[in-house]
């Protein structure tokens, strides 16, 4: 999932940075608004971003060039959490993996917290309130959660690659 550093042409970089940024924002206030209300909820915090950092470590070979695939981790902390705050745990766990694991990278981290710590866990979350609407199971339910949102990932990334790299016979057609 992770977009390696450089891959990205600078324009798509800046346009993911920007569209992320809201969310991000946003995801911050509420997380710092989550840990004044409720301070005992620090230590699951601190849990849920210690497995998403796990998860999205194990990284496996992926056959497309300049991504590299793994579980996100996020829908456990988008049940326990919201898809906000999920965003603020990924974009610190996509930093950290930049920095010292060389997965991803800070020029692409737009693009990869896009996919992974915002459109995966807002799919997630419909999922989570739809299911539990229907009184599915609460096993179940986070099951179709971290399915939807890890599947809902890797769709992501594969528009993002799409629309930075349009193929030159009915690809993608938007470019900068």
């Amino acid at each position: 999932m992770h977009i390696m550093e450089g891959y990205l042409p600078w324009q798509w970089c800046v346009f993911w940075y920007l569209v992320s940024a809201p969310f991000i924002i946003y995801g911050i206030y509420l997380l710092n608004r989550q840990v004044k209300e409720h301070r005992e909820t620090l230590s699951l915090l601190a849990v849920s971003g210690a497995f998403i950092f796990l998860l999205s470590s194990l990284k496996m070979p992926s056959p497309v060039v300049g991504s590299c695939s793994h579980p996100t981790g996020t829908g456990l902390s988008t049940v326990l959490f919201g898809p906000f705050i999920t965003c603020v745990l990924s974009v610190i766990v996509l930093i950290f993996q930049a920095l010292f694991m060389a997965h991803g990278g800070i020029t692409t981290l737009g693009a990869n917290d896009f996919s992974m710590g915002i459109a995966g866990p807002l799919l997630g979350y419909a999922v989570y309130r739809v299911a539990k609407a229907a009184k599915l199971n609460i096993f179940v339910n986070i099951f179709l959660v971290a399915f939807v949102a890890d599947l809902f990932t890797y769709v992501i990334t594969a528009i993002e690659l799409a629309a930075a790299f349009p193929a030159t016979h009915g690809g993608f057609l938007i470019s900068f």
